[in-house]
């Protein structure tokens, strides 16, 4: 994977297919648009759900770009092949002055790999007001860490593959190269889909995330993510996770992404599969 950082900008690059015969558009408003992205080419030759993630805000974006998103709540269904592309398929359910929601449907080849609600709104002036905790400060250089699927600088003061037991909280900031401003919810959306099952693994001693498909198969099953600001993904921000629950096969986290004037710019939850082997 010489170029992950390119790899990923090209899969953002959506582009739209037909939806109607040509003689029929113009005729109507159409409610109903598809668009095609490309797949990561990951060693492991499995669809990523970050990059799924990823690609609905910008399927999102794209059907709809007088508005910004403001959250999406996206259900895996199956998992997907880092083989082919997928089709992003975009329905209005709702679309007025200030708000409007889509339901986007993730397909490769005959399978639906995932279904999103997206909401979307036409940011407004009013009253602000944010409560949050300290935040701490962002380590030197020397906590650098290297992650296949970031293709960007980060850094944290924990160990994700450390299998000792540590409480189910991690802090990871992050900032990518220079990117498109459109692009930059969706880099944040990507990111948000790295860290949660990791962190809930941290409790159970003896097993880190290193240990997926060895010790334990896990997969994320749903994802909710909020956006409350507008953010760039090029400047730094911290990922704050906390997962509160791990049982009957499945974890549960939650997070936070402030910016690094502790700004809080989105939110997130995710469920996963956490399957250990016998």
């Amino acid at each position: 994977m010489p170029d992950l950082w390119g790899d990923l900008l090209e899969c953002l690059d959506l582009r739209q297919r037909p939806t109607t015969p040509p003689g029929d558009r113009g005729t109507r408003r159409e409610t109903l648009t598809v668009y095609e992205g490309p797949s990561l080419p990951l060693d492991n030759g499995w669809l990523f759900g970050g990059q799924v993630l990823a690609q609905i805000v910008r399927a999102a974006q794209l059907a709809c770009p007088a508005k910004a998103v403001k959250s999406l709540h996206t259900l895996f269904a199956h998992e997907g092949k880092g083989d082919a592309p997928v089709y992003y398929i975009v329905q209005r359910q709702q679309e007025g002055r200030s708000f409007a929601a889509l339901t986007v449907t993730a397909r490769q080849k005959r399978d639906v790999v995932a279904t999103a609600m997206v909401s979307l709104h036409l940011p407004e002036d009013g009253p602000a007001h944010q409560t949050s905790p300290e935040l701490p400060a962002l380590p030197g250089p020397s906590h650098r860490i290297e992650m296949p699927l970031l293709p960007w600088e980060t850094r944290a003061t924990a160990d994700l593959d450390d299998p000792g037991t540590d409480p189910p909280d991690y802090d990871v900031w992050m900032r990518t190269p220079a990117a498109p401003p459109e692009l930059h919810p969706a880099l944040a959306a990507y990111a948000t889909d790295l860290f949660p099952i990791g962190t809930a693994l941290r409790p159970l001693g003896g097993v880190s995330q290193a240990g997926n498909g060895t010790d334990f198969t896990s997969a994320p099953i749903t994802h909710s993510l909020w956006f409350h600001r507008a953010l760039r993904a090029d400047d730094w921000l911290l990922l704050r996770h906390h997962s509160p629950l791990v049982a009957h096969g499945r974890c549960y986290g939650r997070g936070d992404v402030f910016t690094g004037d502790g700004s809080l710019v989105a939110s997130f939850a995710q469920e996963g599969l956490l399957r250990f082997r016998p």
